[in-house]
């Protein structure tokens, strides 16, 4: 699954086009199709074997959640809290503001079991709760990493350094597109800033059209797109032909990608110009589907962000990731939970409750989670101003999965009573992304691509699907 060159009778059409047929505005049909078949000589684009989802929106829950507030009842940190854990629990691990003997913080609010399946979870999660029997809950997720930045790379590309695709550049590599007026490839982001930044949704080696084109939440979608003042259409779609028949010479000279990517990228901008605009205009949306989403048409949020999501995989985008950060609760871990599930509990919900009534649960996969877990111990440093907070914690942290082929109503492993080691059905971030693309009809072990001399993967040399929580 390597990147070729152009057949031969597909460069001597390109060059017929360019000394027979002109550079016009009525010769933008034979340029589409030149263009649908160079695309098609360039990337693999297809399954190995029948998927069970034709596409992803990934709930990314930047600064990670604290699992022992959500998802993992441990009611023995109450009994103990104020007391150190022992030494024997917590080995040789690292921590990055912590020492290793703090006191156990007990967990801030209460548990309940919902739904027919009797998942555990907390009173902060109202909304989930009514859509439980439809999500798969994974509370033995380990990672290697300890920091946010390197947490959130290795989560999206399966390396802590950045510089490799991500999941979404390889579902773009490995599937194409199934629209040509939207991007494979949507980012969207709520709360503040991204540790991993732009990384996280980064082509890497690939040919950078498989990059993450991000959406902006004011103004403009996507930047520079909207013509210029004075620019009519006409005059924009000669200017892009010609610019187009100049790349394409040079294309066959250089044989470069991201030539190719280049003209790909202009003629997508100019599709953009009145896709976006019609998909970002949520006045057409029901007042019920709004209700249900808690969004406002004309605010950026959390929700607005995950009906926007709704509305893209219906018109064609293969993966959308929305980051929504804030959730690093170096301090005051109950208002900071608080705050965050006040803005995404009930999208998060709705966004299940809405694929399903229309039809689109079973073919689409949602992912909710964060890069890593919390401690059981507490952190309280008044030199930084903090207090009944929770620290970064890679050994064991929680996650959830619906729809694509994935089964209702599961919670998948244990922690021991301390929520600190993983005690029943461990699952390593290489595992996840090779169920990610399982799901999706491409084996992790045979999805590769060619780079420096090697062939390299989205899980590395590592991974197993999670077959437990598939239908």
């Amino acid at each position: 699954m390597n990147l070729s060159t152009a057949t031969d009778s597909q460069r001597i059409t390109r060059r017929h086009f360019f000394s027979e047929c002109g550079y016009g505005v009525g010769k933008l049909a034979l340029a589409g199709l030149l263009t649908d078949a160079f695309a098609k000589s360039t990337g693999p684009a297809g399954t190995h074997f029948a998927p069970r989802a034709k596409r992803v929106i990934h709930l990314f829950q930047a600064g990670a959640p604290s699992q022992l507030e959500l998802f993992d009842s441990k009611p023995k940190l109450k009994q103990l809290e104020g007391s150190p854990l022992p030494p024997s629990v917590i080995g040789d691990q690292r921590y990055a503001f912590i020492q290793r003997n703090a006191a156990v913080l007990g967990p801030r609010f209460p548990f309940a079991r919902h739904g027919q399946c009797g998942a555990e979870l907390s009173d902060k999660l109202p909304h989930l709760a009514k859509v439980v029997d439809d999500i798969s809950i994974i509370r033995s997720m380990h990672t290697d990493q300890f920091n946010h930045a390197p947490g959130q790379i290795f989560f999206s590309t399966g390396s802590a350094q950045p510089g490799r695709p991500c999941l979404g550049s390889w579902l773009s590599y490995g599937l194409g597109a199934e629209t040509d007026n939207l991007p494979a490839f949507v980012v969207l982001s709520t709360g503040g800033g991204i540790s991993g930044g732009s990384a996280l949704w980064s082509a890497g080696f690939m040919p950078g059209k498989h990059a993450g084109v991000r959406f902006r939440n004011t103004g403009d979608p996507i930047l520079n797109v909207s013509s210029p003042s004075g620019v009519d259409v006409r005059l924009q779609r000669e200017s892009l032909d010609l610019i187009e028949a100049l790349n394409r010479r040079r294309l066959e000279v250089e044989n470069d990608p991201e030539i190719a990517t280049r003209i790909e990228n202009y003629e997508m901008a100019f599709r953009l110009q009145s896709s976006a605009p019609e998909l970002m205009d949520l006045k057409s949306e029901r007042p019920e589907t709004l209700q249900l989403y808690g969004a406002d048409p004309a605010k950026p949020s959390y929700a607005r962000a995950c009906l926007l999501a709704r509305r893209m995989i219906e018109r064609g985008v293969r993966c959308v990731n929305i980051y929504h950060s804030g959730w690093d609760a170096h301090s005051n871990v109950a208002g900071n939970i608080t705050n965050n599930t006040r803005a995404t509990d009930q999208a998060s919900a709705a966004l299940i409750q809405d694929l399903k009534q229309r039809g689109l649960l079973d073919e689409t996969l949602v992912i909710w989670g964060g890069e890593f877990g919390r401690t059981p111990m507490v952190e309280s440093n008044p030199t930084l101003n903090r207090s009944l907070g929770r620290d970064h914690h890679p050994q064991a942290f929680s996650l959830w999965m619906a729809g694509g082929g994935v089964k209702g109503g599961v919670t998948l492993g244990a922690t021991d009573e301390l929520g600190f080691h993983i005690t029943e059905r461990p699952v390593h971030i290489h595992d996840l992304q090779a169920t990610f693309l399982h799901l999706l009809g491409l084996d992790h072990e045979r999805l590769t691509f060619h780079h420096a001399g090697r062939d390299y993967r989205l899980t590395d040399v590592h991974g197993n699907v999670v077959q437990d929580i598939l239908s």
